[in-house]
């Protein structure tokens, strides 16, 4: 038995099928939805979370054929693996991760695994890099490198950096998915939690053309009467 097919096992032996059925639900998986044909095994996050510690010999070389499966949790608990191998990894392998991140990012496909893995791998990798690979991303057709764009900046952010993320922010300021105006309208709140006057310099430059979605995720730690002078174009 391979050590990637122990995990899998494990991870199945684990699984609750009334999990999989709110699962499914959860993350759209029907007909025309984002996550359409996702399958589940139906296993809470911090229950992957402590498998990802457990297996504690898991490799870059392993994580990237769990990337693949077809199973929701399994994918997520390759991720996960990524991040924790990244964050202990010397210089080169960190490369690697990063490289092997992007060029498997089709199986980063849910907002959840990009949402636990983009600012620790890709934020931290182009921290004191160029950029240029989140505006490579965010034109990209794919909806997950557009997400893993935006929210790769989190990193930055939560260094008091800024500008690269209202750059995307505008980028994707018309993107048509609403997935994609949540993770802006998110990583702007970020941006206003550490300087509101930027935030605020920025929806004032382009509130009254951002889709409702992201205004709303960027508005939402605003007073209420301010919220509704926002909602209402009155600003």
């Amino acid at each position: 038995m391979t050590y990637t097919t122990k995990i899998i096992e494990t991870l199945q032996s684990l699984g609750n099928s009334e999990i999989v059925y709110h699962s499914k639900r959860f993350f759209k998986t029907g007909v025309g939805e984002y996550g359409e044909g996702d399958q589940f095994l139906g296993i809470r996050v911090p229950i992957v979370r402590q498998q990802v510690r457990k297996f504690n010999q898991c490799s870059l070389e392993d994580s990237l054929v769990l990337l693949a499966n077809p199973y929701h949790e399994v994918r997520l608990f390759a991720v996960l693996k990524l991040v924790e191998l990244y964050q202990t990894a010397p210089i080169v392998l960190k490369n690697k991760i990063y490289t092997s991140y992007l060029e498997n990012s089709h199986w980063v496909n849910s907002w959840d695994l990009v949402d636990s893995s983009a600012h620790k791998i890709v934020g931290s990798h182009l921290l004191k890099l160029s950029k240029r690979p989140l505006f490579q991303l965010a034109k990209s057709d794919l909806i997950w490198d557009r997400r893993i764009a935006m929210i790769a900046c989190y990193h930055f952010i939560k260094k008091d950096a800024f500008d690269d993320a209202l750059k995307l922010a505008q980028l994707l300021l018309n993107d048509p998915h609403d997935l994609i105006q949540k993770a802006v309208g998110w990583m702007l709140r970020e941006v206003g939690k550490r300087d509101l006057e930027r935030e605020v310099f920025f929806l004032n430059l382009y509130y009254r053309q951002m889709p409702r979605t992201m205004l709303r995720y960027a508005i939402e730690k605003f007073p209420p009467e301010l919220r509704l002078e926002y909602l209402n174009g009155r600003v």
